[in-house]
């Protein structure tokens, strides 16, 4: 290790009670969806102190509301900007975009909470509160890190670009809206919470609603009608089977450990008005997971064809066929080979933090990293702390070691791939 490395690691040694002040400050500000203003403006105080170029605005011009990519349908974005944070290299090395999300996902029912679900409480190690895990934990580590290179007196040859954006929980417009500002760079670095292992591959998904026709009749003679919910059923059975083809698959070794690398998850059923009427409209609302290698396109194609497909199996939809509506979230997918330069250098740097070899696996979920590669073709990895398993649950918490260890991989990592101005 280089002294000025060697430097680096003994401030984050020293100091690391100034990244669990920091994330305390981060979680006990809820920004929850048109709420993330606050915890906005613990960021903008944060990059102020580190010197960084700052850049402040609100997302929602035509160019992003236009963009063939945009996805959102949330209406109002005054008040809840973008922030970006440039540390300014000396030129002559590689760039490196680090990119964190400041939204977090709605609390849910507070007695499921053992504390205020925005208490930032700490407690034998892990600091508890919603987006503590999802993922302020890995905006904190990001901070720290540069932190660690401002305090060590390293001058970076390339540039690095902080980037705490709004909107990823609902299909990424703040992340689109960076690169239509122009902000991009050789890589990037996502630290959601991966359990600490490197995900160069990143599922995407998207959301979709099928509409089911029945035909209306008393419940009493129900066999006059034709109920909307038995006709989901089969139509369920269908998404089932789909499923079950389109993961036989895949191949890849990255999703051997993974249960299910593409999931068709039904999420939501709606049907009937009334007990004892047969219902004639059922509303399937559900998620369905795309390959890294996939178009979001063909994915759609697949399940389209998967439900004209139920007219050989049952005459009633040969004259009512389900209709399906993609609509709400989606996130793009995310493939980068392990053979990568950034892959190599994180891999190495973990190797030599942690004395141990990083495990390489295929994200179970999406992230902005999809729009990042294929909107901005900028190749990205995610890896950060967090329990993945809290992630959306009551009494998310993280473990403050991981945040720790995160900001010294990401910090010397930052280090070897932009270069050093000596």
């Amino acid at each position: 290790m280089e002294p000025y490395e060697s430097r680096l690691v003994e401030w984050l040694k020293k100091n690391q009670a100034r990244g669990t002040s920091l994330l305390q400050k981060l979680v006990q500000e809820g920004s929850t969806r048109g709420n993330e203003s606050s915890a906005q403006a613990v960021v903008i105080e944060k990059c102020r102190e580190l010197g960084l170029i700052l850049d402040i605005w609100e997302i929602g011009n035509k160019q992003l509301l236009s963009h063939p990519y945009f996805c959102s349908d949330r209406k109002v974005f005054e008040g809840n900007p973008n922030v970006v944070g440039i540390l300014k290299g000396k030129g002559g090395g590689r760039s490196i975009i680090l990119n964190s999300h400041i939204d977090v996902v709605p609390e849910g029912d507070r007695n499921n909470w053992l504390d205020d679900p925005f208490s930032g409480k700490v407690k034998d190690g892990k600091l508890y509160g919603r987006g503590s895990t999802d993922m302020k934990g890995g905006t904190a580590a990001l901070l720290l890190a540069l932190e660690a290179i401002r305090a060590s007196d390293i001058t970076l040859k390339g540039d690095v670009i902080f980037e705490s954006v709004i909107e990823e929980e609902s299909g990424g417009a703040g992340t689109l809206a960076t690169l239509l500002r122009g902000y991009t760079a050789d890589a990037a670095i996502i630290p959601e919470p991966t359990n600490l292992k490197l995900f160069p591959k990143q599922q995407g998904s998207m959301w979709f609603r099928i509409s089911v026709t029945g035909k209306s009749a008393h419940g009493g003679t129900r066999y006059e009608g034709t109920s909307a919910i038995e006709k989901a059923m089969q139509v369920i059975e269908q998404l089932q089977s789909l499923e079950k083809k389109r993961n036989s698959r895949i191949d890849d070794p990255l999703y051997e450990h993974i249960k299910i690398p593409i999931p068709i998850n039904v999420g939501k059923i709606n049907s009937g008005s009334w007990p004892s009427s047969v219902p004639d409209l059922a509303i399937i609302e559900g998620r369905m997971g795309v390959a890294p290698n996939e178009t979001m396109e063909n994915a759609q194609t697949e399940m389209e064809t998967a439900l004209l497909a139920l007219q050989q199996l049952d005459s009633w939809f040969n004259l009512h066929p389900p209709t399906i509506e993609w609509f709400g979230g989606r996130w793009l997918p995310g493939n980068l080979s392990i053979e990568h330069p950034l892959i190599q250098v994180v891999k190495d740097r973990y190797a030599s933090v942690v004395n141990s070899q990083a495990v390489i696996e295929a994200s179970p979920w999406g992230t902005d990293g999809g729009i990042l590669s294929q909107v901005g073709h900028i190749p990205v990895l995610v890896f950060g702390p967090g329990v993945t398993e809290v992630a959306h649950d009551a009494n998310e918490y993280i473990h403050l070691k991981d945040v720790y260890l995160v900001a010294e991989i990401i910090a010397l990592s930052i280090i070897r791939w932009c270069g050093i101005d000596h």
